[in-house]
């Protein structure tokens, strides 16, 4: 994840500059999950941050962590991202009945409500500048904690989708 910028008024003939000392290649790869309940009570946002190219280890270790923290079924959409077709994750998958996976058709992100959630977040990072990976880290870890602790943020993104879904 990196931080967006975002349009801004300056006066005429004095373009707004925002500087960064962070690389282009420093990036904060985020993996998440928005769950809902079975009787759409509760709702929570699991998140899981790395520095590195995400590889199929992480995305175990994501699906591990979700098992741990989720009793019973647990139905799992997610798009055609080639990280969750490796057959590492495959094999875990099958050796896991209690998570069901659908997959969403490539390219389309308005199906998918985590994609909400990155939306939310960049909004919150957008234009902050960071100097370096710390504070990339922070902002991108506040605006997640912002979407986190609103089940309005949360149902939001679940319903922005273009899932036939109902409360």
């Amino acid at each position: 994840m990196v931080c967006p910028l975002k349009r801004t008024w300056a006066p005429r003939g004095q373009t707004p500059t925002i500087r960064t000392s962070i690389q282009h290649h420093e990036r904060l790869n985020v993996l998440g999950a928005v769950c809902v309940s079975p009787a759409k009570r509760q709702i929570k946002l699991h998140i899981q941050s790395y520095w590195h190219a995400i590889s199929g280890d992480e995305v175990i270790a994501f699906l591990e962590r979700l098992l741990q923290h989720i009793a019973g079924p647990i139905v799992l959409l997610w798009d055609q991202h080639p990280i969750h077709r490796r057959r590492k994750v495959e094999n875990f998958l099958a050796c896991h009945p209690r998570i069901h996976t659908y997959e969403f058709p490539t390219a389309a992100p308005e199906l998918n409500p985590t994609e909400g959630v990155w939306t939310q977040v960049s909004e919150s990072t957008a234009s902050t500048a960071p100097h370096n990976g710390t504070e990339l880290q922070a902002h991108v870890f506040a605006g997640i904690a912002r979407t986190r602790r609103s089940p309005r943020r949360l149902w939001a993104c679940i319903f922005a989708s273009d899932l036939p879904w109902k409360r």
